[in-house]
């Protein structure tokens, strides 16, 4: 299949491209490029463009004529979504929109979408199935949430296929090293940690160690890249035009932030200051999914998501990948 991969410059897009590549099909990547890099699209051609954008979004149907869409592309920092709702609710929602509604014009019956835990928002009891209530408790898990019901609706109405992906928190770098994780801000505990010890910043602050856990700190489930992007590529084959189906991604077993850290430390052989802060509101003590239905369904199982792996690979390319684009290096 020829697929469109909005977001193909991103971290979790560009892993999907190469997965997709690995299975035979041909990755079209359409990304804004502002939190996306070039250097990230390796496995197919790169269109510029943003999904908001009705012209160009027939300009690349019509020339590439892609059988099936992977829809990353989305604003996703919690704290902008606060600060900016109408800005996430524009590009995430009404984005989305356009977006399907190109893809219907052309005849597209399968849509696969990035989804997220953050739909549960701070669920009573772990770990979470599908059928956990989905109450987000910010405006990007609202955005995610709306797509999810948007594509509910349009099954039946339009006969779209699509499956949403739930998934927990992504981690690791491709274990070959061709792509990795390259955010600015950076937000995400594991890249933090390697930058700390990696010397690119002074100290790590962990928010809250009072929570109701074994240490006191935050639990998540971690979930290597390669096997989210894995589970996309099999989702496009378990898609049933005119039906909506979610699944989680995770492992079902989770890390506290302390465990997280001191792994970090452990995998690299650095030491570097930690320090304690107040607890971010609305960060929920326990995130750990239920992913049986996706075992079951697809038939996937992580292989690289142990957290020693996911800090090996993901610490292995920042050292390379800094030095080969000119940022500051590992010291």
């Amino acid at each position: 299949m020829r697929v469109l991969v909005t977001g193909g410059a991103g971290y979790i897009g560009s892993h999907a491209c190469k997965a997709l590549a690995a299975a035979g099909h041909t990755p079209i990547a359409l990304d804004s490029l502002r939190t996306g890099h070039r250097w990230a699209v390796k496995w197919g051609p790169l269109e510029v463009g943003d999904i908001s954008d009705t012209a160009a979004l027939l300009r690349i149907f019509r020339e590439h004529k892609p059988d099936a869409v992977m829809h990353f592309a989305a604003l996703a920092y919690v704290g902008e979504s606060v600060a900016k709702p109408d800005l996430y609710y524009a590009t995430n929602v009404a984005g989305t929109l356009n977006l399907i509604d190109v893809a219907r014009t052309f005849g597209v019956e399968r849509f696969v979408f990035s989804s997220t835990c953050a739909t549960y928002g701070e669920p009573e009891t772990v770990p979470i199935a599908e059928t956990t209530p989905q109450s987000p408790v910010n405006p990007y898990g609202r955005s995610k949430l709306m797509v999810e019901h948007i594509l509910k609706d349009a099954a039946p109405a339009l006969g779209l296929g699509s499956i949403a992906l739930r998934y927990f928190n992504a981690a690791g770098g491709d274990p070959e090293g061709e792509t990795g994780e390259e955010h600015d801000p950076e937000t995400h505990l594991i890249p933090l940690a390697l930058q700390a010890a990696a010397g690119l910043r002074d100290s790590l602050t962990i928010f809250g160690d009072d929570y109701p856990t074994p240490d006191g700190t935050c639990v998540r489930d971690y979930i290597h890249v390669a096997d989210l992007a894995k589970a996309h590529v099999m989702a496009l084959d378990k898609i049933v035009p005119g039906t909506f189906e979610a699944y989680n991604l995770g492992t079902g077993s989770g890390y506290s932030v302390r465990e997280v850290i001191d792994t970090v430390k452990d995998v690299t052989g650095r030491d570097f200051p930690v320090k304690m802060g107040e607890r971010r509101p609305g960060d929920p003590p326990e995130l750990v999914a239920d992913a049986a239905k996706v075992r079951e369904a697809f038939g996937w199982t992580p292989t690289h998501s142990d957290l020693k792996s996911m800090i090996g690979t993901a610490w292995d390319w920042m050292a390379e990948h800094r030095t080969k684009v000119g940022l500051p290096k590992v010291v």
